[in-house]
């Protein structure tokens, strides 16, 4: 498997499991949701707007990164300045956007070309750390993120009595004959 494969299969595992995930929360009522659950961002909500608004300052960034300009359309999406930002208290308000930044992210995987990959990724963090790292890694570490926290909701899903079901990227990679 090329890079370029490796990380559209990771967007579209990426967008799977979000709407598994997002589909199990959906069994759940708005209190339940919200409830303190002693997980790093608190909720499940607090878990799923961390997600959505860590994906939007990342693309933030990269929508302004020279070879990617033109080719990352946030417009309509919030832009954070903050991983605690909240993008909705609501999941019915925030799932349509979650679906968009998932949209954006296959697409984004899509279009990239193996020397996007090996480019560097110049940044600043949300404090205005300046960053250089190569690109492929950035995009290791973002979709790191999403399964790393994602784990954090199916594990509180799950104590709250719902399966979100097959989770293993496993699923999504085809046998071959």
């Amino acid at each position: 498997m090329s890079s370029l494969d490796h990380f559209r299969l990771m967007a579209s595992y990426n967008a799977w499991m979000n709407a598994k995930v997002y589909d199990a929360a959906e069994r759940l009522t708005a209190d339940e949701l919200a409830r303190d659950r002693g997980a790093f961002f608190g909720s499940i909500l607090g878990t799923l707007n961390h997600l959505a608004a860590a994906d939007l300052i990342w693309f933030g960034r990269l929508a302004v990164h020279p070879p990617f300009v033109g080719r990352i359309d946030l417009t309509g999406l919030p832009q954070p300045a903050s991983i605690r930002f909240i993008v909705s208290n609501d999941l019915s308000e925030l799932r349509p956007i979650r679906e968009h930044i998932d949209r954006l992210i296959v697409g984004f995987a899509d279009g990239l070309t193996e020397a996007d990959l090996g480019g560097i990724f110049s940044y600043r963090r949300t404090d205005g750390t300046p960053n250089r790292k190569l690109l492929s890694s950035v995009l290791s570490h973002i979709f790191n993120h999403q399964t790393h926290h994602r784990g954090q909701v199916t594990t509180l899903l799950s104590q709250a009595g719902i399966d979100v079901g097959v989770t293993d990227l496993l699923a999504l990679i085809p046998n071959i004959d």
